[in-house]
């Protein structure tokens, strides 16, 4: 049974989480899986109830943060050397950046027979200044050339990282999207709506709009916000948003409530008061939040595949998003999403007034989501993607062992086993 060693910088909701969790898990019994994870930042939102669900474990690497500490970086790159050589894997498969580059450093000094990388997003446009952009598009140049296969989860983003910023070759990269159980957008859709208007006092007459996702820069809430305000101004719509999840930007965002002249309540009072916009902070039962919602958005600089927008088309919600990074590949304009070009709050806020004030719009919308998630984006077509290519890359890498070239059907997926986990 071949091995896999997957390392993901941290275990924080978010599309990583899920793909290195489902993975591990519907990957059983045919490749023998042991997940490891740095630790999240104190802002984040534990995904721990992820692993929990599927019935899985995680081994956290000492020392290892999202942000750089030359000592603590070398410390998490001696423990994920002596794991190697502990558990030795025939493939290191990292997720995201920090677990990218002491992973694959890792396995490249242990002789890993095969090394894979996942780039969820990247940091090459919209993060920082030019010199430091640089420097991180060298290192992560390099640590392509020691890898196997890079994997880009929208077409969008392999051309950027072929073409765009020549991290490598396009020969070199393929194209996965992420995986899903999208079922728990579609069930009890009814009740879950009832249960999350009735807790935050959503009246049948008010238009709810959500944007979920970490409170930091990238996410460009701002902009969110100032079209919140012109959409309040202008709509006949009773409004109510609501700003799901939590970081490091939440002061200044209420600052920037307050500016605009929107009333809000942060997360301690967000059951007992009502106003225009309310701070919930993370929930974890993410799937009531969408069926409670009739309109979800995305205001972001940059994005890799954001998981919000694949769960509101599981769940048939309108989208309004900015038009960025692999946004175009997972949405359909003018049909599941209305897009705006990045920063251009006037178009935003169009799009936004909109929606809220067309409900067969919204329907309209909504209705067509479903059926363009369900078959880009399930968890088996993930897994299935995926032994095939582990298959072929061991092939190719150890030609005359006994690990086999052999395509695997999907229905091996259908009643998943659990991984074994090295403890």
């Amino acid at each position: 049974m071949p091995r896999i060693l997957r390392i993901i910088n941290r275990l924080n909701i978010g599309g990583p989480t899920f793909n290195a969790a489902l993975l591990t898990k519907h990957l059983a019994p045919q490749f023998e899986t042991v997940l490891v994870a740095g630790h999240k930042e104190d802002t984040e939102a534990s995904s721990e109830f992820i692993l929990e669900n599927l019935g899985i474990e995680a081994q956290y690497i000492p020392h290892m943060y999202r942000a750089i500490n030359p000592i603590n970086d070398y410390k998490a790159y001696k423990y994920l050397k002596k794991l190697i050589k502990q558990f030795k894997p025939d493939i290191v498969h990292t997720h995201a950046a920090k677990a990218g580059a002491l992973g694959r450093m890792a396995a490249k000094a242990c002789n890993v027979p095969v090394i894979v990388h996942t780039f969820h997003g990247h940091v090459f446009h919209s993060y920082f200044g030019p010199l430091k952009t640089r420097f991180y598009l060298e290192v992560e140049r390099y640590l392509a050339s020691i890898s196997d296969k890079i994997i880009a989860i929208s077409p969008q983003q392999k051309c950027e990282l072929a073409e765009e910023f020549a991290v490598c070759a396009a020969k070199k990269i393929d194209i996965v999207p992420l995986g899903f159980d999208l079922h728990r957008f579609r069930d009890d859709q009814i009740n879950k709506r009832i249960d999350f208007r009735s807790k935050y006092q959503i009246a049948d007459d008010e238009v709810a709009i959500g944007i979920v996702g970490r409170l930091v820069p990238i996410k460009n809430h701002a902009l969110f916000l100032q079209a919140l305000k012109n959409v309040i101004e202008q709509s006949s719509q009773k409004i109510r948003a609501f700003i799901v999840g939590d970081g490091e930007e939440r002061e200044y965002l209420m600052q920037t409530a307050t500016n605009l002249g929107i009333d809000f309540v942060g997360p301690e009072a967000a059951l007992t008061q009502k106003a225009s916009l309310t701070f919930t902070s993370w929930i974890t039962n993410i799937d009531e939040v969408y069926a409670g919602i009739d309109i979800v958005a995305l205001s972001s600089l940059n994005e890799g595949t954001p998981v919000s927008l694949i769960e509101a088309q599981a769940a048939n919600k309108p989208i309004i998003t900015t038009d960025v990074g692999g946004v175009r590949d997972i949405v359909v304009p003018n049909k599941t999403a209305l897009l705006s070009p990045s920063k251009d709050v006037a178009r935003f806020g169009a799009n936004l007034l909109r929606l809220v004030e067309k409900e067969t719009l919204r329907q309209r919308m909504g209705k067509k989501g479903y059926n363009f998630v369900k078959r880009q984006y399930s968890y088996k077509r993930l897994a299935k993607d995926f032994s095939n290519l582990y298959h072929t890359l061991l092939a190719q890498a150890m030609p005359n062992s006994t690990v086999k070239d052999t395509k695997t059907n999907i229905s091996k997926f259908d009643n998943p086993l659990v991984s074994s986990i090295a403890q």
